[in-house]
């Protein structure tokens, strides 16, 4: 080697320093300050993930002492400075929430007092279509009012005539029948009458041949002649007594023949009564006092499957609210209620009438996101005063807010 001084970079150190110990080079000795500060790199990171695991079990009481001494509210839309993992409710204690709360509420929908019913055809209807529409929405109708008419009317009303003939034709079928057993009733006894006389007749004449053989003056076959004539006369009497039993009753509707002719008169009546009924299923009629709602069909369409119309009674309203499974413990028949919607001039009021008996899913829903669809509730019926009806007539299925002031509230 030329030069026992030669420099090395960086971390390398000269081999001829004085004495011959090692000495670092010039540029070693540049970065040993900030290697000894990188040390300190790991050390802070442990600090820092140490003191933000502390912070956030001890530092949130303190931040709302201070937030509340000064008088500030935490920023993000949180009531806590911080989000502590809080254990979820269990059943039994929001059951108890529920029963110390002042207010219950919960989703329902404005409907006529009994429901919104859907007219449709009656059974038997067929394929057939509508004829003629003789309401509109919003008309007020009475019970058993004609609505609408179907195209099998003209078939279904000749069957009615046709059975009508028929049954006129079996009346006086019947009226013919009875006085031809009246007639047939005096033949018979006038026939009766002359088998009798025959038969007394045929007895003298030979009783008579009898007494002629007897002395000799009358051969025996006259004598079997007059036996035979005597024996026919008989039996002709027993016929003609047997006729008049058959039409002389005591009451003429108890004869067979009479019997018989009611018997198809009624038949023929019930095939009136029965044509009469299949004709009435040619018309739609209301099934009480109410307003059409919504018409669903017009006149030679088919009604589908949302049937003809919606009707109901608006002159009354209710609510059916849907409260929580948890929450229902706390509502009692007769509890004020409180109902709400942007689309109400004012809160309507009303108590609660009914409580339904079954758990079901949620139907109603709020808009939020977080809003809960799979819930399990309770249908709470409501009735509304006088004056919140007038105001809940034409917001049929509209969906409100109520808020039911249950017992605890009272007190």
């Amino acid at each position: 080697m030329a030069d026992d001084k030669t420099e090395l970079p960086l971390l390398m150190v000269d081999r001829a320093g004085p004495g011959g110990e090692a000495r670092p080079g010039r540029a070693g000795a540049a970065w040993r300050p900030w290697l000894r500060r990188l040390r300190v790199v790991p050390l802070l990171m442990v600090l820092v993930a140490t003191g933000g695991f502390v912070g956030m079990y001890f530092q949130p009481p303190g931040l709302r002492l201070l937030l509340k001494t000064l008088d500030l509210k935490p920023g993000g839309g949180t009531a806590t400075p911080i989000a502590v993992p809080v254990e979820p409710p269990s059943p039994e204690a929001l059951a108890k929430a529920a029963l110390a709360a002042r207010t219950v509420a919960g989703l329902g929908r404005l409907l006529p007092a009994g429901d919104i019913r859907i007219i449709a055809p009656p059974f038997g209807a067929g394929d057939a279509r509508i004829a003629r529409l003789d309401v509109h929405e919003g008309e007020r109708v009475r019970k058993g009012a004609v609505l609408a008419v179907l195209d099998n009317e003209r078939a279904l009303q000749a069957a009615v005539d046709s059975a009508r003939g028929l049954v006129v034709s079996r009346e006086a079928t019947l009226r013919q029948v009875r006085e031809q057993v009246l007639a047939s009733r005096d033949e018979a006894r006038a026939l009766l009458a002359k088998a009798e006389a025959a038969a007394l007749n045929a007895k003298l004449d030979y009783e008579r041949a009898v007494d002629l053989v007897a002395r000799g003056i009358y051969t025996r076959a006259s004598l079997d002649q007059r036996r035979a004539a005597h024996e026919q006369a008989d039996q002709e009497v027993a016929k003609a007594r047997a006729t008049l039993a058959r039409l002389d009753v005591a009451n003429l509707d108890e004869q067979a023949d009479v019997v018989v002719a009611q018997r198809n008169l009624e038949a023929s009546k019930a095939d009136l009564a029965r044509a009469e009924a299949d004709l009435d299923k040619a018309y739609i009629r209301a099934p009480g006092d109410g307003t059409v709602l919504t018409l669903y069909a017009r006149a030679g369409e088919k009604p589908g499957v949302h049937g003809i119309m919606t009707f109901g009674d608006i002159d009354e309203m209710m609510v059916e609210v849907e409260i929580y499974q948890t929450l229902i413990g706390a509502v009692a028949v007769g509890d004020p209620v409180t109902v709400t919607a942007d689309a109400l001039p004012r809160p309507l009021h009303g108590k609660v009438t009914r409580i339904g008996l079954e758990v079901g899913r949620q139907t109603l829903t709020d808009t939020t996101p977080a809003a809960n669809t799979d819930a399990r509730v309770v249908k709470v019926y409501v009735g509304l005063d006088a004056d919140s009806t007038v105001l809940a007539r034409p917001f049929t299925n509209l969906q409100v807010t109520a808020r039911i002031e249950t017992a605890q509230a009272a007190r």
